[in-house]
């Protein structure tokens, strides 16, 4: 028997962490509208019910993200067992790994190798605790942009987390980065 999902709040109000106490992929996946689910039943699943506004599939986790009319206190122990279900069926959440742009390309230069390392090493594991993501977009004259996903997309803290935590440490390791830009 598994161990039961259990849930945790985000700084994103609008945003539950489901803790799945297993790793269910070796990297992020992220469903912003039930059109890009074609990869994640239990994001489809999730996508069936009309509160739900968007969806993240993380390493060992789940975000989920409501609509301002309906409050967490009526969905996150539902939703909790519906996950448990899920998982306690065998049925797959994410049917193919999706690879994203904070991967290793061989025609990476070295800075954005370098900058795409500290992303992946030091700032996606703090981010991933509040049921976040961050990804590596582009490096483009002297700019790193990156896109928020699950919690700390729309999060009201998610300016802060990029300013104050993500461009200050960047522009502290990387002097050719003068800003850090939310795609």
């Amino acid at each position: 028997m598994n161990k039961a999902v259990t849930f945790e709040a985000t700084p994103n109000p609008a945003t539950m962490k489901f803790l799945l106490h297993k790793k269910v992929s070796d990297q992020g996946f992220d469903c912003p509208t039930a059109g890009d689910t074609e990869r994640s039943p239990l994001a489809a699943k999730i996508f069936g019910f009309p509160w739900t506004g968007s969806v993240y599939i993380g390493t060992d986790f789940i975000t989920v993200t409501k609509q301002d009319w309906v409050e967490w206190e009526l969905l996150a122990h539902p939703l909790s067992n519906l996950i448990q279900d899920h998982i306690n069926r065998d049925e797959p959440i994410v049917a193919e790994i999706v690879h994203l742009a904070e991967e290793y390309n061989s025609d990476d230069s070295e800075i954005v190798r370098n900058i795409k390392s500290v992303l992946n090493r030091e700032i996606r594991p703090v981010v991933a605790l509040d049921g976040g993501d961050i990804v590596f977009h582009k490096f483009e004259n002297n700019t790193l942009f990156i896109q928020m996903k699950g919690a700390c997309s729309g999060c009201p803290s998610s300016q802060v987390t990029l300013k104050e935590g993500v461009e200050v440490r960047m522009k502290e390791l990387f002097k050719e980065i003068h800003e850090v830009l939310a795609v």
